[in-house]
């Protein structure tokens, strides 16, 4: 029996993709180890999205190498799709490179890695209709659920059309067919996940279908919530606010990354939305959901930013308040539209304005917690810190990985418990709080 563990890098997609590949190896008789020193393969699943994570990466991949000298390394992924050939040429560590294109030919790849034989394997993209997971890398009953692979908003200074190509749905049937199997398998929290969900349907059905897809899921009977995540701001469905004030289960939380607020900026970004129709938004969810809760992320630094450009943002932070927010300086992707565009802002520059935009978040972030204090929530809670008597737990107000937590003192929880808590107080990007009845 071969056995092989996945080091696994980037965001949620590339976790649910690492998932896949896990899944399709253990169906075919391999063996996860949960350590790379028993290993006899080693799947490096890269991130290619900005120039840091393609340097966590590689970094990755060259550390394992030192670390284990005659295993075997299977570099996956993102940068593996886009960087194909340059990483067969140029990075010998690696004994074979897989794209994410069509992950079907997972254990093809994995046996040529194996043999030696230092294969350079991007496969044609596929429609995407994943194989079915039977292991879950994530907290205990908090799985990702993606619909739909790639993007086609096409705004300049993102590589993920490069990579994953434009957007392909999955048939509304298969998510629900899954979605399904998930809650009936003990998920209790399913976060449903792509590069823009109100995107999802458009390349299938020629419209959003997303509200339908919501429509369907709330027929399943069980004691579930659904988190959904990354929706781009100018394709944002009205439609699921209704479904959100329908069925509790649909959760109150919404990612929205705007990314910038100048008018001109965000022409150059390829986006067509603007300050007061943000706002606007924002508005219609606040009204209709008064419990709501918002991330964003914005984007500094981007080519041609001035600083007029850059205090219009910090109104509309200081105007918006969003409870998250993401702040990220400029990366030059090679091949994106941004990337040829004059009047590059200096990088002391971009990095100085995300630091602003850091400072100015954190009293709005802990004016937004602060309103949960002396309410009661449903937490499911992600570990137990051994030797205290603590749990870190998460409410409907914390996506996974991205967000503060809620700090349960006392209860003797464990992975996986949903209970009910009384918060106490604020201690950060943090709740603290008890069981009920504590």
């Amino acid at each position: 029996m071969k056995s092989f563990y996945v080091d696994n890098h980037g965001c949620a997609k590339n976790q649910v993709d690492a998932e896949e590949m896990s899944s399709r190896l253990l169906a075919e008789g391999w063996s996860l180890v949960d350590s790379p020193a028993n290993a006899e393969l080693i799947i490096v699943n890269t991130c290619g999205f900005i120039e840091d994570a393609k340097k966590e990466s590689i970094a990755a991949v060259l550390s394992t190498r030192d670390a284990y000298p005659n295993t075997r390394i299977l570099v996956a992924g993102c940068l593996s799709q886009r960087y194909a050939e340059e990483l067969g040429a140029g990075l010998p560590e690696a004994n074979g490179i897989f794209g994410n294109g069509d992950l079907s030919h997972t254990v093809e790849a994995a046996e040529s890695a194996i043999s030696g034989s230092r294969r350079v394997f991007v496969p044609p993209r596929v429609a995407y209709h994943p194989a079915r997971r039977g292991i879950f890398t994530g907290f205990p009953r908090s799985p990702y659920l993606k619909i739909a692979e790639g993007c086609s908003n096409r705004c300049t200074f993102c590589a993920i059309p490069l990579i994953r190509g434009d957007v392909s749905s999955r048939e509304p049937d298969d998510v629900a067919s899954e979605f399904e199997e998930l809650v009936r398998g003990g998920a209790y929290e399913v976060t449903m996940i792509g590069q823009d969900l109100g995107s999802y349907g458009l390349d299938i059905a020629g419209r959003q279908l997303l509200p339908e897809l919501l429509s369907a899921l709330v027929s399943i009977q069980g004691d579930w919530r659904l988190r959904l995540l990354y929706i781009h701001p100018d394709k944002f469905p009205r439609a699921i606010i209704d479904a959100c004030a329908a069925d509790t289960r649909i959760l109150p939380y919404f990612d929205l990354p705007f990314q910038h607020a100048s008018p001109g900026i965000l022409r150059a970004m390829n986006r067509a939305g603007t300050p007061d129709s943000y706002l606007d938004l924002l508005a219609d969810i606040r009204s209709a959901l008064p419990g709501a809760v918002i991330r964003s992320t914005f984007l500094v630094g981007f080519p041609g930013e001035s600083d007029d450009d850059f205090l219009v943002l910090r109104r509309f932070q200081d105007t918006a308040r969003v409870d998250w927010l993401g702040a990220f300086a400029y990366s030059r992707e090679e091949g994106t539209p941004a990337a040829s565009m004059k009047s590059r802002v200096p990088k002391r520059v971009a990095n100085a304005r995300k630091a602003e935009v850091e400072a100015a978040q954190a009293p709005i972030t802990e004016h937004a917690l602060a309103r949960f204090v002396g309410t009661t929530q449903t937490v499911l809670v992600e570990e137990r810190i051994e030797g205290d008597d603590i749990a870190i737990a998460r409410g409907y107000m914390n996506a996974p990985e991205v967000d503060g937590s809620v700090v349960v003192i006392g209860g003797d929880l464990k992975a996986g418990d949903v209970t009910r808590v009384a918060v106490s107080a604020v201690r950060g990007v943090d709740l603290e709080a008890v069981p009920r009845g504590s």
